[in-house]
């Protein structure tokens, strides 16, 4: 990627963390006024304000013992900001992993509960995936929600990719076995697989999951390659206990969060990092079939902070 593109990715990163970075921005400059000490006051009013943008309180408190650590009387705001960026970058270089197709098919199916972006993310996947010169399916398995293969069909009108489809109602299973079937015959790439969302039938959820699953299997042992759940950023704690839930029914091999744009608490990204240790393979910045971005650990944390990431320089500690 060229010098030009990287910097292009980063201000959309930059600009999509834009709520979350200004709170913790104001927040830094104001506790960490010129020549202001370090001391446990500080401190806590700096694990209050990481507290508030979702970190969690583990997070907080790690992130604000490491900079305790570094022993410094006086600290400005730009100092915090790097330093904290640093550490943020720390963690969540373990889960950075952007999403590779190893096979053909590679067939990844796509979990998550209703209006956290599924669909919608599906559509920009897909979208990726062409602009790599792939050969794309998509099998709409969401077969209790009409509206979700309505939107399938208008991507794949708007980018010029076939949807394996059924009528509403029907067993989300049966489709996933003809778009299964497709995908090999006509020696498709990548297929991507939309589920139903519903979690308030756990039961008919986890049974319908499982199907699907074996199903796929059935043409290929090692099939689904990858099984990712879609979060939504703006919905906090609700997105970490969503990660329990679908636990709970499928393997989940990695995730995808969405709407970054919408909140001030970007920061559920390193919460959720650092409790599952679970890929992340890209973040929704806004709903332009661009702005699915493959998750950076040094551009998010610097986004985060609100500075350039060419400031930031990785720790091995």
């Amino acid at each position: 990627m060229t010098d030009a593109n990287n910097k292009g990715f980063f201000s959309n990163i930059k600009k999509g963390l834009f709520k979350t970075s200004s709170k913790l921005s104001d927040g830094i400059k104001k506790i960490f006024s010129s020549g202001k000490k370090i001391d446990q006051e500080t401190l806590e009013e700096l694990k209050e304000l990481l507290i508030t943008a979702d970190v969690g309180y583990e997070n907080a408190s790690l992130l604000t013992q490491k900079l305790a650590s570094m022993k410094f009387n006086e600290m400005d705001d730009s100092t915090v900001k790097q330093k904290l960026a640093e550490s943020i970058e720390n963690i969540l270089s373990q889960v950075e992993k952007p999403l590779s197709t190893n096979h053909k098919p590679h067939v990844i199916m796509v979990c998550g509960t209703n209006g956290n972006g599924k669909t919608t993310t599906i559509g920009k996947l897909a979208y990726k995936f062409k602009n790599e010169g792939k050969k794309v399916l998509v099998a709409a398995c969401d077969t209790f929600r009409a509206a979700a293969t309505e939107q399938l069909v208008v991507w794949s009108q708007k980018i010029n990719f076939p949807v394996v489809t059924g009528n509403q109602g029907a067993d989300a299973a049966s489709i996933a076995y003809q778009a299964m079937k497709q995908a090999l015959n006509d020696q498709f790439d990548v297929l991507l697989i939309d589920t139903a969302g519903r979690l308030h039938n756990h039961k008919n959820l986890m049974e319908e999951l499982a199907k699907i699953k074996r199903i796929i299997s059935k043409h290929n042992n090692n099939a689904p390659h990858d099984v990712i759940l879609i979060l939504d950023a703006t919905t906090g704690q609700n997105a970490v206990n969503q990660v329990d839930a679908f636990s709970q029914f499928v393997n989940i091999s990695g995730l995808i969060v969405t709407k970054l744009d919408g909140t001030a608490k970007g920061g559920v990204v390193l919460r959720i990092a650092q409790k599952y240790k679970l890929n992340i393979h890209a973040i929704g910045i806004g709903e332009h079939v661009t702005q699915l971005q493959d998750f950076s650990a040094k551009e998010f944390a610097a986004g985060l902070l609100n500075i350039e990431n060419t400031q930031l320089q990785i720790s091995t500690e």
